[in-house]
């Protein structure tokens, strides 16, 4: 059955199919919405003997793994699937995302999708998230702006809702609430260097993108319990606001001898601490860890097509003992190439002794593509006299740079190198 399953995704089985047509497997427990427990009877005997209650979550997985298998099919082998299924299993999180079902337009519902997006994290179901909005009732414009704040910094974001609520585009709640909902939609695709990198790491190791505080400070007790705010990958602390008419919110920067740096305003922060943000209706508390690099592209663009060869900004977040260190996966994002003929790029960027360096941290890849470095952010740093670009072929260039003097941040402009390239930009 899934084979056949899988066979009917062939574009010549799938009126109206193109390669960038992928699937949502919905209901697919299976659901009997008139049966007493809104599925098949528990003791529905199957083909061999087998309870219903065995395989219904089975099913579910089974349904996702046959529609992956029908994508890769249909491209002869060479292109990944994207299959996002209401059910699943262990295991599911071979075959594509997930999210949390069924949620209503409720502050509540909107609290409850962190703890159950950590929780999906940790069983290893990485690529997951809620409707934004809610599925049910109607979001006023508050409830709609904080979701999709909290949304845009969660693995699998996208705005649902039932056919019978009312009509929820972003340009129907006027034109501050819009340009509050775009502010989030451009910082997350700002954002999707490192979301990809982040994903990389996760499927080569099996962490969690979004992950609770303790799994990376598991000595501080004060971490078990917060469920309010996570991490993504090990670099970007968020706090989203969850609360109607919140004014603020409380923000623990865990870490002892660490420093966490608001990502809007650039202010320092030791840790450990309890910090009380002070917030507006355009707040999304996110702060950078200190000894990290984070990178972006922030050229705003209507897809992320149109963003393949758009230049990259990183933000170089310094530890107390000067030092950072981040990396960067590159690939065509949509073909195995990057396992069947390591065609990729895995950069890894370090910052030791006053010298940002790029170097390769993977050298079995190999990716040609024009990307390049546009800027660099260095919070934290003091203002040097002089910033020297060394290219790998023994030349320097000076770069035009401007410091703030409070708080710290360096921003240096241009420095033109190909991200594929090794390079050193050197504070002097």
């Amino acid at each position: 059955m899934r084979a056949w399953w899988a066979s009917m995704f062939a574009y010549d089985q799938y009126e109206g199919s193109t390669e960038i047509l992928f699937t949502w497997n919905d209901m697919n427990e299976p659901s009997v919405f008139s049966g007493p427990e809104v599925t098949m009877h528990k003791d529905a005997v199957h083909h061999g003997g087998w309870e219903h209650r065995d395989v219904h979550n089975l099913y579910g997985l089974y349904v996702q793994m046959a529609t992956a298998e029908g994508q890769i099919q249909r491209s002869g082998g060479q292109h990944r699937p994207f299959v996002l299924s209401r059910a699943f299993f262990a295991g599911s999180q071979r075959y594509g995302a997930v999210w949390t079902g069924d949620n209503a337009a409720e502050w509540e519902h909107l609290k409850i999708s962190i703890p159950m997006c950590l929780s999906f994290g940790l069983a290893g179901l990485a690529f997951c998230g809620a409707d934004v909005g809610g599925f049910f009732k109607n979001p006023d414009a508050e409830l709609l702006v904080r979701w999709y704040q909290a949304g845009a910094f969660q693995p699998f974001f996208r705005a649902h809702a039932h056919l019978d609520t009312a009509r929820r585009e972003p340009w129907l709640f006027g034109e501050d609430n819009a340009a509050l909902i775009r502010g989030a939609v451009r910082l997350r695709y700002a954002l999707l260097p490192f979301w990809y990198t982040a994903f990389y790491h996760s499927h080569r190791h099996g962490l969690p993108v979004m992950r609770p505080l303790w799994m990376e400070y598991p000595e501080d007790t004060t971490t078990f319990a917060i469920d309010d705010q996570y991490l993504l990958d090990r670099a970007l602390l968020v706090h989203p606001v969850t609360e109607q008419g919140a004014r603020g919110v409380q923000v623990y920067l865990p870490g002892k001898g660490e420093v966490w740096y608001d990502t809007v305003s650039y202010q320092k922060h030791h840790a450990p601490q309890t910090l009380y943000v002070p917030v507006t209706m355009s707040s999304v508390p996110v702060f950078q860890r200190g000894g990290t690099v984070v990178p972006r592209q922030e050229r705003v663009r209507r897809s992320t097509e149109c963003m393949q060869g758009d230049p990259f900004t990183l933000y170089v977040a310094l530890s107390p003992q000067g030092t950072a260190e981040g990396d960067l996966f590159l690939d065509d994002g949509k073909s195995f190439d990057y396992e069947t003929k390591a065609r990729f790029l895995h950069r890894q960027f370090t910052f030791a002794g006053n010298t940002l360096t790029a170097s390769s941290a993977d050298p079995k890849g190999s990716y040609d593509t024009p990307v390049w470095l546009e800027r660099v952010v260095i919070l934290g740093a003091e203002k040097p006299d002089a910033v020297i670009l060394q290219p790998a072929n023994g030349s320097e260039m000076r770069l035009d740079f401007q410091h703030e003097a409070e708080p710290p941040v360096l921003t240096i402009r241009k420095p033109g190198v190909r991200m594929g390239d090794d390079w050193a930009i050197v504070l002097r």
